[in-house]
This record gives structure tokens, sequence and C-alpha cells, in this order.
């Protein structure tokens, strides 16, 4: 074989590799994550683009507490910086949570501060689930939604109940996200 053919050959492998992004370590930790997953029936995920790994959704319906009966998608995206830096976790319908803004921001520990490298993506599913189950007003993004659930109980559960249904409470029109009548 001639060098000019092997030198060709070279410079095409080459380009080949150039074009096939380097596979970083967020990519490799988060395929790990992924692999590890346990996820209880009522967490599914989705991935748009089945090449990215590092943005996806989950959909969590909870089957017990005030929030049962709805499903709720939440985007995940992480960062090459991951798991240094915590995924990016928004709730994508809006939803009246003391713990989640009109936004989507989700306010749970683990996202912020108390994030650490050891923790993965199963940590911060079952965190998520873990809010459904018991809404936390000690530490709310709405403020409003975390005061009714210090002040009325059982006001709260009807809020829950009609802005789930896709009603309005306090003067914001939720997105409507039950899945079974109840």
């Amino acid at each position: 074989m001639s060098m000019v053919k092997i030198w060709s050959m070279k410079k095409s492998q080459d380009a080949a590799a150039k074009k096939k992004p380097k596979t970083s370590a967020a990519q490799i930790r988060v395929q790990k994550d992924l692999t590890e997953l346990e996820l209880p029936k009522t967490m599914t995920t989705t991935f748009p683009n089945p090449e990215d790994l590092l943005n996806f959704t989950l959909t969590l319906t909870p089957d017990e507490g005030m929030y049962q009966g709805a499903s709720f998608d939440f985007s995940f995206n992480i960062n090459n910086n991951y798991p240094h830096e915590p995924p990016k976790v928004k709730c994508i319908p809006k939803i009246y949570h003391p713990n989640i803004d009109l936004e989507g921001n989700v306010c749970l520990n683990i996202l912020r501060e108390d994030w650490k490298p050891v923790l993965n993506l199963n940590s911060v599913m079952v965190g998520l689930q873990y809010l459904f189950l018991e809404p936390n007003a000690d530490d709310p993004l709405n403020k409003d939604a975390a005061e009714d659930l210090k002040r009325d109980r059982e006001g709260f559960m009807r809020n829950v109940k009609n802005s789930l249904r896709g009603g309005t409470v306090k003067g914001e029109t939720f997105d409507r996200v039950f899945v079974t009548s109840r």
C-alpha cells in the first residue's frame, strides 16, 4: 500500500473521529446513573433525542397523597460539570405546589445547597416524588400555596384538586394534569 493511500486513510479516520463527539465524564456518569435507576411504576423517563442522555423528561404520576391521579413532567438538563453540579430540573406544567413556583422552578435542597457528587439522578427523582407526598410549607417557592397549606390544610387540598383539573386558584389558571378522575 502506498504511503499516500495510508496517509489519506489516516486523514479520513481523523475526520471521522472529529465528527463523533467525545464522550464527556458527565455523559459517562449519567449513563451509569440511568443504568442503575430503579424507578417505581409511578415514574418514567423519555429521551426526545436518544443520542442525548443529558436532556430528558421524567414523568411522575403520584399514586398516593393530594396529587394522586395527576401526571407531572419534569425536564432534566445536565451540564458537563455533572456530578459536581446538580442537574437543572423544571416542572413543565404550571401547577399549584408550595415547593414549585409558577415558572416551574423546583425547591428541593439536593438541587441546591445540599447537592453532593455522590448523589445521583435516582436521588433527585426520589426527592421529587417525596415533594408530592409531603409538600414542605417551610421552604416554599410558591408562598401563597405554602401559606394555604400552613393555615388551612382542607382549603389547600381543595385548591390542589381544583388546580389539577386546570382550574383557577387566586387568579392563576393552572394546567390540567389529571390523568384519572377521582
